[in-house]
Formats: structure tokens, sequence, C-alpha cells
């Protein structure tokens, strides 16, 4: 692993994640590290896919520790299709988005109505 692992300043300016993201993800246990002969992290050239999974299933919202329960389909094959065992997952997290965007609306119009009027509307 020495001769091809990669420092942890390396992965990051592969993977545009910052140093600290990628000691939080290894902390957590979504990435597989070993300390070099100097004491520092390094990384399997798989980390660099890894981290760039790790980031796009943050941006659609789930946490660290949901993602770390999804298996290697979902974290260790960049661009990988949904498992069938993460699917429920993530329509639950499509829900939850859908739901937020629903009371978001419902809150712009009681301010656009309240903006219109000069007065807070009564709740409905």
């Amino acid at each position: 692993m020495e001769n091809q692992a990669l420092t942890i300043g390396k992965l990051a300016a592969a993977t545009g994640a910052s140093v600290r993201s990628i000691r939080h993800y290894d902390e957590h246990g979504l990435l597989t590290s070993q300390r070099g002969g100097n004491g520092y992290r390094m990384f399997p050239p798989s980390a660099v896919t890894q981290v760039r999974q790790i980031q796009r299933m943050i941006a659609t919202g789930f946490s660290l520790e949901e993602i770390r329960s999804f298996p290697d389909c979902m974290r260790m094959i960049e661009g990988a299709a949904v498992c069938s065992q993460t699917t429920e997952a993530q329509r639950k997290r499509l829900a939850s988005i859908e739901q937020q965007i629903a009371d978001l609306e419902r809150r712009r119009a009681r301010l656009l109505k309240t903006l219109a009027e000069g007065a807070v509307p009564p709740l409905d």
C-alpha cells in the first residue's frame, strides 16, 4: 500500500474535499486508512472514489451514519446505480425533502399574503 497510497493532502486534492472532511469521514468509519512510517494517514487509491461517493450522498441529504449503513455497492463504486438495499432509504429521504418543500411553499405563500395585505393573516 505504501507506494500507491495517498496522503490525506493528495486525497483532498484529488477529490476537492477538505482535509478536515476526509479526517471526519475516516473517523466515522467511512474510509480506511493506515498510518505510514511517519505517522501520517495513508489511503488506498480507491479512497478517491469513496470520498466522491460520500460527497454525492451528503449532497442529497444523507448523514454520515446513514451513509455508513449503506452497502459497498453505494460507497465503493463511483457513480453507482441505486442498490436495492438502499432504495427505501432514498425514497424516505425524497419524501422528507418533498415535505420540507411543501412547508416552505406554505410559509412563502403566507408571507406573500402578509406583505400584500399589510397584516398577518389568520392561520388556516
